[in-house]
């Protein structure tokens, strides 16, 4: 197992906790969780890449843009 098999644990850990946190009433937690998501994003797509998911990779570059887009509004 090399290190970039192991992106998908913390890729994981990352995108549940940014979940939770954009389900919160406060903005600035809700904010906090689209910038998470994001990174997970790069973590999956990474790691994607590396196991020749592609369909992950492409959905991925998908979720990048509608958590961007949900940052830019909180």
């Amino acid at each position: 197992m090399t290190l970039l098999d192991l992106l998908q644990w913390p890729a994981m850990v990352m995108t549940i906790a940014a979940s939770g946190l954009i389900t919160s009433s406060q903005l600035r937690r809700k904010n906090w969780g689209f910038w998470i998501f994001l990174a997970s994003n790069v973590l999956w797509a990474v790691w994607g890449w590396h196991s020749g998911a592609y369909a992950l990779v492409a959905m991925q570059f998908c979720l990048a843009a509608l958590n961007m887009r949900g940052a830019a509004k909180t």
